[in-house]
């Protein structure tokens, strides 16, 4: 089961990693054309998002791996958690469709499943 998590730990980091990087480096208007909803927030926000999804990734795996508070693996992951559940709500308040909040569902349930796995049965 350590492996696992590990495993989804890491998935879950790179992916985070990617999308707060793309939020990140990526111009405002290729951001729109690409992700529609970013027309709905301010620029700074998307940028404070991308922030939080590198920063929650990070903290995914850092402390686990040096050892130094591995507290902040459950906490990291149940942060990435609720930004996922604000973001299936946005796609859902847009009208986008259950399609389009899927991946971010998803990615919450993983995200839950690590915290608890992490805080719970199975800490690092």
């Amino acid at each position: 089961m350590n492996m696992l998590l590990w495993i989804l730990a890491f998935a879950l980091a790179a992916v985070f990693v990617g999308s707060g990087a793309a939020k990140l480096l990526t111009a405002r208007d290729d951001q729109i054309q690409r992700t529609p909803y970013v027309e709905d927030f301010p620029h700074w926000m998307i940028r404070g998002i991308g922030v939080l999804e590198i920063l929650g990734a990070l903290g995914l795996v850092l402390p686990a791996l040096s050892g130094v508070a591995p507290i902040l693996v459950p906490l990291a992951a149940a942060g990435l958690a609720i930004t996922m559940v604000f973001a299936a709500l946005v796609h859902i308040r847009r009208g986008d469709g259950p399609r389009a909040a899927l991946p971010s569902i998803l990615l919450a349930i993983c995200s839950v499943f690590v915290a608890w796995s992490r805080f719970g049965p199975f800490p690092v």
